[in-house]
């Protein structure tokens, strides 16, 4: 490696907010491309498991995926393994009594996360979900993406799978993911179940598996982690050099994320943006819409994914630099839910999920040209500024306005369960 190579490396592991900065090297971290590979990954770990799984996961579905794993963790429980679970009660409201009762009587420690929901209610803590998606196993090998324990097809086999990633994560690494799947279990249960902390057995601590990689764990919470994950990509993408490749679901970038990228592009970097080509939110899809025009003005690429739902958060900058994780760049991860990801900074993995991406930007979207777009109807682009004006208007409401959040950086500290 060179000199040039050596200090860049040092400048992006530096990069990471003060509050969590530490890249932890002597990991192994393998890139899982959707639920064919990540599902198999899962079950194995938990039929491996001989102590503790900790599962948090937004959607849980009654489906054929959830029914497999559901198996799969009364199977370790057979065993004499402590399992907890953490469903959001939003994102899995339509998970069934039934199943719960199996779960729930299989010996699995289940908790809804904020159970209680109401569309007629714009208060910050009903809007405030847990939205990580992160396994834990024997503190051995950890989970950590954007896939639900949902069928990736819904349903439906003749159509593309959903769009999305996870990592595998062993080594040391693994202690950080653990200790934030037993705390936010801690503060949970003193809450609901008025229990104190989650109690296991003393297992030891996660090493080097002979992994060569460096890796950070980063959350998005409402205590001190409120814009981790956001200042870890402006950071990044602030001393990006050659390549920028961005994945995500719902794209919906504030000020300062926009002109980052557009700084970046107008300095000679490759700005490529993958998004949701097939409508799943009509507000968020065509508020994200409302943007193309400047982005394409600045040069920046914008390809849709139109097969089926692009459920992604990744990013890859210069080929090393790398994360993979729940969170989306919109109003409603970055301000309001719980998220969780993992950044690697390491030439091989970063290399592999650039390459998946490429394959995907050449074989399976459609790129928004410059030129088209701006010929767009004026009704498209009008409903577009619409929905991007609606959704500005649900923030100021549910008490996100800018004002709101220069008083959050000032020092504001929630409870707990905020």
């Amino acid at each position: 490696m060179t000199q040039a190579k050596r200090h860049r490396r040092s400048l992006y592991r530096a990069l990471l907010p003060a509050s969590l900065s530490r890249f932890i090297p002597g990991n192994q971290v393998t890139l899982l491309h959707n639920g064919e590979a990540y599902f198999p990954a899962l079950e194995a770990a938990i039929d491996r498991a001989r102590h503790e799984i900790y599962l948090e996961t937004y959607i849980y579905e009654d489906d054929a995926t959830g029914r497999r794993i559901t198996e799969a963790l009364l199977r370790a429980v057979l065993r004499g393994v402590k399992v907890w679970v953490i469903i959001d009660g939003y994102g899995s409201k339509d998970l069934p009594r039934s199943m719960l009762e199996r779960l729930r009587g299989g010996g699995v420690t289940l908790h809804i996360y904020r159970p209680n929901i109401s569309l007629w209610t714009f208060r910050r803590k009903k809007l405030r979900r847990m939205h990580r998606k992160i396994a834990v196993v024997d503190r051995k090998i950890a989970f950590v993406g954007g896939i639900n324990i949902i069928d990736d097809r819904n349903q439906t086999v003749d159509i593309a799978p959903r769009y999305d990633y996870a990592v595998a994560v062993e080594g040391p690494l693994v202690n950080e993911i653990h200790l934030a799947a037993r705390s936010l279990w801690s503060k949970t249960a003193w809450r609901y179940f008025r229990k104190g902390p989650v109690r296991g057995g003393a297992l030891p601590a996660a090493t080097s598996t002979g992994g060569r990689m460096s890796a950070a764990f980063l959350v998005r919470d409402n205590i001190s982690h409120r814009r981790d994950i956001e200042v870890a990509y402006l950071r990044a993408i602030e001393q990006a050099e050659s390549e920028i490749i961005i994945a995500n679901a719902y794209f919906l970038p504030g000020l300062d994320f926009r002109h980052v990228l557009i700084n970046a592009a107008g300095r000679g970097v490759r700005v490529v943006l993958l998004l949701q080509g097939k409508v799943e939110y009509l507000l968020q899809h065509y508020a994200t819409r409302a943007l193309y025009g400047n982005f394409l003005d600045a040069g920046i690429e914008i390809y849709e994914y139109p097969k089926n739902f692009l459920h992604a958060k990744v990013a890859v900058i210069d080929d090393h630099w790398a994360t993979v994780g729940s969170s989306n760049i919109d109003p409603y991860s970055l301000l309001f839910a719980r998220e969780a990801n993992v950044v690697v900074d390491d030439e091989e993995f970063g290399a592999t999920l650039s390459q998946s991406l490429k394959r995907t930007l050449v074989t399976d979207t459609l790129r928004i040209l410059r030129d088209k777009w701006k010929q767009q109807p004026f009704w498209l682009r009008f409903m577009s500024w619409l929905c991007y004006g609606l959704l500005r208007l649900v923030m100021g409401i549910s008490g996100y306005a800018p004002e709101n959040r220069r008083a959050a950086k000032s020092g504001h500290r929630s409870t707990p369960d905020e």
